[in-house]
Order: structure tokens, then C-alpha cells, then sequence
């Protein structure tokens, strides 16, 4: 015989929250999940990164414009850039969001990492591009 009687379970979720699936932060483990791929992607970037650095070493100017103008060098360059600059931003989201209690000054702190990583992304992308790109871009 069937139990009809109705489910008394009490849940502290709203009920658009159980709908999404979400956890209790509200955005589930994408965030997570992200910061786990830019370490391991900076993994082999950083290590390209060295070697590039270490080729530069004792270059003269002219010849160090050559390599970082190599297309493959630039774009490893790139990305390595876009990779770190993602993940320091999410580092420093972490921690943010785990040490600053103050809501107003929360929110202030999140949006000036945001800030502070773009402006450090665009700078570092516009330099390689301007070397590897040479007269094109400004």
C-alpha cells in the first residue's frame, strides 16, 4: 500500500533556486571550475613563457623584436596573458569574497579587481601586439 501523505520536508532553498540547481553560493561550480583550468592551462604557458624570456636574454634589440614578432611566439605570449590575467582575477575574487565582509566595500573591492586585471590584460596585449605587429597598430 502507498504512502499519499504529502512530503513535510522543510528546505531553506527558494524555490527558483531548486529550479536552477544552483548551490548556496548561486552560481554553482562553474567559478570553481574555471580557476582549476586557467592553473592548469598557465601550467604550460608559463613554462613557454620562461623559454621565450631565457631566448631574450643577452638579445640585442633587434633580434629580440624578431622573436617576439614570430607569429607562434606572439600568440603563446598572448594567451598567456589572457590565461594569467583571468586567473589572478578569479584568485583575487576567492579572496575577496571570503575575507572583505562589509558589502559596500565588497562590492567596491570586486569591481576594482575586475578593473585592475583588464587594465593589466589590455596593457600586456596591446605591448605584444605592438611589437609583433610592428607599425600597423599605433
Amino acid at each position: 500500500m502507498a504512502d499519499n501523505r504529502a512530503d513535510t520536508r522543510v528546505s531553506m532553498r527558494t524555490p527558483l533556486a531548486r529550479v536552477k540547481g544552483l548551490g548556496a553560493s548561486g552560481h554553482g561550480v562553474e567559478h570553481w571550475w574555471i580557476h582549476r583550468m586557467t592553473a592548469v592551462s598557465n601550467i604550460p604557458l608559463i613554462i613557454a613563457f620562461v623559454i621565450i624570456v631565457a631566448a631574450l636574454a643577452g638579445s640585442s634589440y633587434g633580434e629580440a623584436i624578431a622573436i617576439i614578432s614570430h607569429p607562434l611566439v606572439a600568440i603563446i605570449l598572448l594567451l598567456a596573458v589572457l590565461s594569467v590575467a583571468n586567473h589572478m582575477r578569479l584568485g583575487m575574487q576567492i579572496i575577496i569574497e571570503d575575507y572583505v565582509h562589509d558589502k559596500g566595500l565588497k562590492i567596491a573591492a570586486l569591481i576594482a579587481n575586475n578593473f585592475y586585471a583588464v587594465i593589466i590584460g589590455v596593457a600586456c596585449l596591446y605591448a605584444i601586439l605592438k611589437v609583433s605587429l610592428g607599425r600597423i597598430l599605433l
